[in-house]
């Protein structure tokens, strides 16, 4: 296959990008109730690294099978930021904050992160677009921040909120240079070599989680992970990027938008958590706020 080829077989059609940016968003919104489920057994640092071992070697074979050429100078240290970001810090950040905070709450805190990922793409991308963004996106940021410590009590953010909050910094920075980096590589390809850079660390985080603490869990709790791993860090992917690719762009990437609310209700289902007014409140807050900063980013010159 030619080097920006897709792994995935398409049917064209007008709606065809969005139905697959919807596949990939409905893919990821699992990821933080099923997190949720895995740290009940397995310790945040296997969940973490291991999930990326697993995704790593899933995306080797792809590399491989579809023959895709090696990345090139720079190219590499681009790598290494989008995997700090998506392969390293988003997936450990959010395992340890989950072993105290409920899968609702952490749908609300990341829920700017479409609002994130749109501010780091307009730094790295040097773009200048109007105060209306700023203005949207400091409102998300200032609603997820605000709802935060509310819920952590005196006005104060618990340990596990600046977690969540870093993992969308990483998330963020991961997703602007990747999707800068796609414009080379290709979309799959971006975050299967992003994997494969990160592997060797990973490999190395989930050998020293199992030497300290052995893994045991339930086959639920196995399931979660194995979900994490195969769906989460790469299958998700392919889907998502592939809509984008397939297009158009700017609305299939709206599609992100509804993630945080599909991950409140599947808390609220799966995991029969109570999901309170404020959360319910706070999540439309951050939601609008963000939508609000991406229209205007995307509607911009």
């Amino acid at each position: 296959m030619r080097q920006h080829s897709s792994a995935i077989v398409l049917v064209r059609s007008p709606l065809s990008g969005l139905w697959w940016g919807l596949l990939g968003v409905v893919a990821f919104s699992f990821t933080v109730p099923f997190t949720r489920v895995a740290v009940g057994g397995l310790s945040p640092l296997f969940i973490g690294s291991g999930r990326a071992v697993v995704a790593a070697a899933l995306a080797a074979v792809a590399l491989i099978v579809t023959r895709q050429r090696l990345p090139r100078g720079a190219q590499w240290w681009r790598l290494a930021v989008v995997g700090g970001g998506v392969v390293v810090g988003f997936p450990l950040l959010t395992s340890y904050a989950l072993t105290t905070a409920p899968a609702g709450h952490s749908a609300v805190v990341i829920a700017v992160l479409p609002a994130a990922t749109a501010a780091l793409a307009v730094i790295r991308g040097h773009e200048r677009p109007p105060p209306a963004f700023w203005a949207a996106a400091g409102l998300g940021a200032a609603a997820a921040l605000g709802f935060a410590s509310a819920q952590s009590g005196l006005g104060r953010l618990h340990w596990s909120d600046l977690l969540l909050f870093g993992a969308v910094l990483s998330a963020a920075i991961g997703y602007a240079e990747g999707g800068l980096l796609a414009r080379d590589l290709g979309a799959w390809q971006t975050v299967s070599w992003a994997l494969v850079v990160c592997a060797p660390l990973m490999l190395a985080l989930a050998g020293l989680s199992a030497v300290r603490q052995t893994p045991h869990a339930t086959p639920a709790q196995w399931a979660a992970f194995a979900y994490l791993a195969v769906v989460s860090m790469f299958l998700g992917f392919f889907a998502w990027y592939h809509g984008l690719a397939v297009g158009p762009m700017a609305q299939v990437s709206q599609v992100q938008l509804i993630q945080p609310v599909l991950t409140i209700a599947w808390a609220g289902l799966l995991l029969r958590e109570h999901l309170s007014a404020a959360t319910l409140v706070g999540g439309l807050v951050v939601v609008l706020c963000a939508a609000s900063a991406v229209r205007v980013r995307l509607s911009g010159p």
